[in-house]
């Protein structure tokens, strides 16, 4: 591995579709989504999301997020929520080595070199940007 490869590339893989967890959205995100989508708001919340007592989130849908594509990509990717876009640099990182091993483990967007500082500094980097 070069080491001007950057520590962490998306490949686009899906893996972190995957799963019976799923992401909160915020009032903001369901309407870009509902506007992306053509979808009334009232439609959105019908065919996409669960209304929990203090949180609204989307869908899990065999074994995946509700929007992950057949083609393995994000149905929503242009308006996908915060959660979404900064995965997998995830603040658990920065206080959690094994966050961080067993986000890895999952994830191929990782240089396979990578190191748990290098991360964690690509990860404090991130957070900034998403301040």
């Amino acid at each position: 591995m070069s080491q001007d490869e950057p520590i962490f590339e998306c490949k686009c893989c899906g893996h972190c579709c995957h799963g019976q967890a799923t992401v909160s959205v915020t009032p903001e995100e369901q309407m870009a989504m509902a506007k992306f989508l053509g979808l009334s708001m009232d439609e959105l919340v019908s065919r996409y999301l669960n209304v929990k007592k203090h949180c609204t989130e989307m869908r899990i849908k065999d074994g995946h997020c509700i929007f992950y594509g057949r083609d393995g990509l994000c149905a929503i990717h242009p308006v996908k929520p915060f959660h979404c876009k900064r995965w997998p640099l995830h603040p658990s990182i920065l206080s959690d080595e094994a966050a961080w091993k067993a986000i890895k483990a999952d994830c191929p967007g990782f240089r396979k070199d990578a190191t748990y500082t290098q991360v964690c500094a690509l990860v404090k980097e991130k957070l900034n940007g998403f301040e």
